[in-house]
């Protein structure tokens, strides 16, 4: 499976990359918004293609042409304004939504937050984070598309257990960024997680058992 991997730069996607391109099952495709990035995937043998989330839904079309499946773990990250979280989180999910309906692309991974989906549990301290979230995730919903929405809790840079608690709904938590990345490998091709969406927070659970059970 010729997988797009939008955010490959960030620190989830470049896990799933990594994960993917050992897979011997899929082929995992970079995008990235800098050549200076594509180089450094290019060195690791990985194949990339130059994009941006703010640009055209047409520059979108031409970057996912092809592949079988995306994956969206972008974001705009802690350190910009709520404009970013919108164009970003928000705009440029419905924009790649839009470009995987226009060319066959049936495949979705998205990575959302924790509790998105309930107004009511929402962190005071990210409402745009949230709500851009939040919204991105129901236009996946309402796309037609084989999507999985992946809502994991606080993000840690520790190394994971492969073991994680996945829900509809859960408590607060956290786990850790590589178990994140494993899931969403993992979720790729298991038929069982099509059109669903599921919190995810460390637990007890092997994550493939974790997800053959949502």
């Amino acid at each position: 499976m010729k997988v797009i991997i939008a955010g490959a730069n960030g620190q989830i996607g470049k896990q799933v990359v990594e994960l993917l391109q050992s897979s011997g099952e899929h082929t995992p495709i970079a995008m990235v918004r800098k050549q200076e990035q594509a180089d450094a995937f290019a060195e690791k043998g990985i194949e990339t293609v130059l994009a941006d989330l703010e640009g055209t839904v047409s520059d979108l079309e031409n970057a996912v042409k092809g592949s079988d499946a995306i994956v969206f773990t972008a974001g705009s990250g802690g350190s910009t304004g709520s404009d970013k979280t919108l164009l970003i989180d928000l705009d440029g999910a419905g924009k790649l939504i839009e470009a995987a309906k226009q060319t066959g692309v049936k495949r979705f991974v998205m990575v959302s937050a924790l509790q998105a989906h309930n107004r009511e549990n929402w962190n005071e301290q990210l409402l745009p984070y949230y709500a851009a979230k939040h919204y991105a995730d129901k236009e996946l919903e309402r796309s037609g598309l084989d999507y999985t929405i992946v809502r994991p809790g606080g993000l840690l840079n520790e190394p994971g257990t492969g073991k994680v608690s996945a829900a509809e709904n859960l408590e607060r938590g956290s786990i850790p960024r590589e178990d994140v990345a494993k899931v969403i490998a993992a979720s790729l091709a298991e038929n069982h997680t099509f059109k669903k969406s599921f919190d995810l927070i460390s637990g007890d659970t092997p994550i493939e058992e974790a997800i053959r059970s949502i």
